[in-house]
């Protein structure tokens, strides 16, 4: 049986490899193809309803195929290890927002506490307004992928998925959800709210990579 940190390197060459793979196709400018650089603030796109989360009453589970499934409150999520990066963040609407500075738990503090099993292929993510969407687990494996509860070092706005969100720099910003509530490790994957309206699962902004 791998151990944890065993399918952690599988998981990494697997997605080193799908990358290499694709290089000849993919566009290796910093804005990818179809995009435009936006200007001033990061925009502002959601399904219309921000629900109002007070922080004692937030939580986030995060169980499916893991070896520890937890449940995190406001204070054992500010307890685990923050950081502050800055990223380029690209939304399929053709918006690119350059050095976006955000904050919060780098995803792999949390890949590390829960421990997702061999099968855990996909992960199904859940936010607080109902939106849903899915991304391939080596996804989560990128250095500045975080569970994001600030931006500009401030507490994130509920107008950016405060208190908490996803944020993948690497794939179409519908993939980063707002208002996140449950990351679920499954060995099956499930479309989520625009991917079964459309959108394409892969996410690739460099590939171009919307609908299909």
């Amino acid at each position: 049986m791998k151990t944890y940190t065993e399918r952690k390197e599988a998981w990494a060459r697997k997605a080193l490899e799908r990358g290499s793979s694709a290089t000849a196709e993919r566009s290796t400018d910093r804005l990818p193809p179809g995009q435009h650089l936006a200007k001033g603030k990061i925009p502002v796109l959601d399904l219309g309803l921000r629900p109002k989360i007070e922080l004692p009453d937030w939580r986030l589970v995060i169980d499916g195929l893991v070896e520890q499934p937890v449940t995190l409150d406001w204070a054992a999520l500010q307890a685990l290890p923050q950081v502050e990066t800055v990223t380029d963040f690209h939304c399929v609407t053709t918006w690119s927002a350059y050095d976006c500075p955000w904050g919060g738990v780098p995803m792999q503090a949390l890949l590390d506490l829960v421990r997702p099993l061999d099968a855990a292929r996909f992960v199904f993510y859940t936010s607080y307004d109902g939106y849903t969407t899915n991304t391939p687990v080596e996804a989560l494996f990128a250095p500045d992928v975080l569970l994001c509860t600030r931006l500009h070092t401030q507490p994130l706005p509920a107008d950016y998925g405060g208190p908490a969100r996803i944020v993948i720099p690497q794939i179409y910003a519908w993939k980063s959800a707002k208002f996140i509530r449950r990351i679920e490790f499954r060995e099956v994957d499930e479309r989520g709210y625009w991917e079964k309206r459309g959108y394409n699962t892969s996410a690739d902004p460099w590939l171009n990579d919307r609908f299909g």
